[in-house]
């Protein structure tokens, strides 16, 4: 697995979104990223999924994160 946090978001995301984030300028994905692995953090739901599947936390965290962007 990746440790580049910009990849592991880039990796988390569906594949639409996944191109369209992969376009922006790599400055616009770090800070992506780092709320991604904030998300991934603070949230106990998150804790709870990502021992039962750990992909699943990810693409959640990374749906949130998105969905903040565009509200």
């Amino acid at each position: 697995m990746s440790t580049d946090p910009v990849g592991r978001f880039l990796a988390a995301l569906d594949p639409e979104h996944r191109e369209a984030i992969g376009a922006r300028p790599r400055q616009e994905q770090e800070r992506l990223a780092a709320a991604w692995e904030r998300e991934l953090e603070a949230d106990d739901e998150l804790d709870t999924l990502d021992e039962l599947s750990p992909p699943a936390a990810e693409a959640e965290a990374a749906r949130r994160v998105l969905k903040r962007e565009t509200d």
